[in-house]
């Protein structure tokens, strides 16, 4: 079977097409076969005037009208589409996800913080690690960062923070934000040790490949903060050209990193594994089960 997750975030819009193959004790595996990514750049429209453009409206209709082309070449199955942060806080979203639905017969839904943080977890990736440690999911984004935190296979707590690299680099995060997350880790995870940090989005995934590291090997925290003060020094100019950034990952990979490194320090973690999964994934394994239990 063939599944599709659409995840349109503040940064970019992503279309995942996974196929499961289920083995003969019904557990499914699941294949990537594409994953197409289009840096819209929601946010920085929303996150100045409260609205999405009207040039950004034509740009999202015809990723997505790309996107469904794609979806329809590659015979899917079932599709599940997502709208993130951005759309949340946009006022027209409304009228937009109408003309999506119009041009392109796709239904959007934008979620909460909340669903965010719940669709990340369920890769349950820290389900195939190492036991005897309490592990913190921790997804950036442009709008958002969600959080989930959890121990001895139990969900201890999960937020949604209005924290990500687009309103940083809009100045609109406030000490009171930063002060709010820092105290609801620090409350959440003073009694647990053996924190270990698994990092998904886009930014961690390029951190990861710079540093050179194996498939299945952590990040030390210290790692992070030399590559946040390196690039942190360097212009945008000089950011591309050095690491071979896309232009559109050149600005909020700095403030990804400052989120990261600020989680783990408050959590009392000091190294972070990069599954390479995130809200898509997590989007497909909902659906996944949805079409198991004859809901989709």
């Amino acid at each position: 079977m063939k599944l599709a997750a659409i995840d349109i975030g503040s940064n970019a819009a992503r279309l995942l097409i996974s196929e499961v193959l289920v083995d003969n004790k019904n557990n499914p595996t699941f294949n990537k076969l594409n994953l197409f990514r289009v840096p819209l750049r929601l946010g920085f429209d929303v996150f100045d005037n409260n609205i999405i453009s009207s040039e950004k409206t034509d740009m999202l209709v015809q990723t997505l009208k790309a996107f469904r082309h794609l979806i329809n070449a590659y015979q899917v199955d079932a599709i599940k589409a997502c709208a993130t942060s951005a759309m949340r806080d946009a006022s027209n979203a409304k009228s937009i996800l109408k003309i999506v639905k119009n041009e392109t017969g796709l239904d959007i839904e934008i979620i909460s913080g909340d669903t965010e943080a719940n669709l990340v977890y369920e890769n349950h990736v820290a389900e195939n690690m190492e036991k005897g440690h309490s592990y913190m999911y921790i997804d950036v984004g442009g709008g958002s960062t969600e959080v989930s935190f959890f121990s001895n296979g139990k969900l201890v707590f999960k937020e949604s923070f209005n924290i990500g690299t687009i309103r940083i680099l809009k100045e609109m995060v406030t000490d009171s934000n930063w002060d709010q997350m820092k105290e609801t880790i620090k409350q959440s995870t003073k009694n647990f040790k053996d924190i270990v940090a698994i990092g998904s989005g886009g930014n961690i995934n390029k951190v990861f490949s710079m540093s050179k590291k194996k498939d299945g090997k952590p990040i030390d925290l210290d790692l992070l903060k030399d590559y946040y003060k390196e690039l942190n020094a360097l212009s945008i100019k000089e950011r591309i050209t050095k690491h071979n950034l896309r232009n559109d990952r050149a600005d909020v990979i700095v403030p990804a990193l400052l989120i990261y490194i600020n989680v783990m320090r408050w959590s009392g973690a000091t190294e972070i594994y990069v599954p390479k999964i995130g809200l898509a994934d997590g989007l497909i394994h909902h659906l996944w089960e949805e079409m198991k239990l004859g809901t989709k």
